[in-house]
C-alpha cells in the first residue's frame, strides 16, 4: 500500500493530531488542542516498549555452519502480539536506538518548549522505519486578510531499525503521515542532522539545535518566495501550458505511456481547479505550485 504504515488486521501503528490523513488510518486521532505527552504519543502510535536489541547470528544457526561473519540479528517485541520479530541482519558495531530515545532526542532539540506539540508518529515497512513529527510554533500566512493561506513548520525525527537510515532530524513544511510524505519531507528539508547507528545520540543535542536552527532561516526565504508567487497571477491557459512543459505528451504510446500521461494531467487539473486546499489561491502561481506539490 502507498502509505506503507505497519498494520495488523484492523490495527495500525500510527497516531496523529487534528485533521485525518489522506489514508484515513490511525490508531488514535487526538483533538487539535489536546495535551499529548511524548509517552502518550509513543503508546498510541504503537511505538512503545519495542525493546530493539541485537542477537548474535550464531545463536540462531547450527554450529556446523561455522559462521565467522560476526553478524547480528536486530530483534524487537512486536507491538501487536508481543512476539519477537527479526528486522534485519547487521554488523557488531551497529547500536540499536529505541523509539523512546528517538522521541526524547526530538524533545531535547526543541528543549521541551510547551508551544511545540507532537503532531504525528508511526511505524513503516513492518517496523523497519519509525518517525515522529512535532508542530513548531511557526506559521507562514499568505494574504491574511484575503486568501489566508497557511503553511506550518514541523520538526521531524526518523530512523530505521535495519541499518538503512541513520538517526535523523529535519525542519520541514511537510506534515508526515505516511511513507510518501516522509520521502517528500526528506527531499524538501533544506537542513537536516544525522547520527549514524555506530555513534551515540547523547552529547549531540547542541550540535543538532545549531544545525536545525539554520533551517528557520530557510523558512524565512521560503516565505518570501511564496509571497512572490502569490502576487503573480496565472490564467487557466498558462497553467495548462505549464503542465504541458513540465510533463510533455509522449510521442509514442509505449507501455501505456499516453494513458499514464493523461491521468497525470487530469489529476493536476483537478487539484488546481477543484481541490478545497487550493480554492483560496487558485489563479496565482502559488496555487499552481501547490497543485504540483499536492500531486507529488
Amino acid at each position: 500500500m502507498a502509505h506503507n504504515l505497519e498494520t495488523n488486521g484492523n490495527e495500525v501503528a500510527f497516531a496523529l493530531r487534528g485533521k485525518p490523513a489522506w489514508h484515513n488510518l490511525a490508531n488514535r486521532i487526538f483533538n487539535q488542542d489536546e495535551d499529548v505527552t511524548t509517552q502518550t504519543m509513543l503508546e498510541e502510535a504503537k511505538l512503545a516498549n519495542w525493546n530493539v536489541r541485537l542477537s548474535p547470528l550464531t545463536d540462531h544457526i547450527s554450529e556446523s555452519w561455522n559462521d565467522v561473519s560476526d553478524a547480528h540479528l536486530v530483534l524487537r517485541t512486536n507491538p501487536f502480539n508481543q512476539e519477537t520479530d527479526v528486522l534485519a541482519t547487521v554488523g557488531k558495531r551497529y547500536k540499536p536506538v529505541q523509539n523512546e530515545e528517538l522521541f526524547a532526542f526530538a524533545d531535547a532539540i526543541h528543549d521541551a518548549n510547551a508551544d511545540c506539540r507532537w503532531e504525528s508518529a508511526g511505524s513503516l515497512k513492518k517496523g523497519k522505519v519509525v518517525f515522529g513529527t512535532v508542530d513548531i510554533p511557526r506559521t507562514m500566512v499568505i494574504d491574511p486578510q484575503g486568501a489566508n493561506d497557511e503553511t506550518k513548520l514541523y520538526l521531524i525525527v526518523w530512523t530505521s531499525h535495519d541499518g538503512s537510515v541513520a538517526v535523523q532530524a529535519a525542519v520541514t513544511p511537510v506534515r508526515v503521515v505516511c511513507q510518501n510524505t516522509l520521502n517528500l519531507a526528506m527531499r524538501n528539508a533544506k537542513q537536516s542532522f544525522k547520527i549514524r547507528h555506530t555513534q551515540s545520540v547523547e552529547g549531540r543535542i547542541q550540535v543538532a539545535r545549531e544545525t536545525l536552527g539554520l533551517a528557520l532561516g530557510y523558512f524565512d526565504e521560503f516565505e518570501k518566495e511564496a509571497q512572490a508567487l502569490y502576487s503573480q497571477s496565472i490564467t487557466d491557459a498558462e497553467f495548462s501550458k505549464l503542465i504541458q512543459t513540465i510533463y510533455p505528451k509522449p510521442e509514442k504510446d509505449a507501455k501505456g505511456a499516453l494513458k499514464k500521461w493523461e491521468n497525470k494531467v487530469v489529476l493536476l487539473d483537478d487539484l488546481y481547479h477543484n481541490s478545497p486546499t487550493n480554492a483560496n489561491i487558485k489563479g496565482t502561481k502559488w496555487g499552481a505550485f501547490n497543485a504540483l506539490t499536492e500531486r507529488l
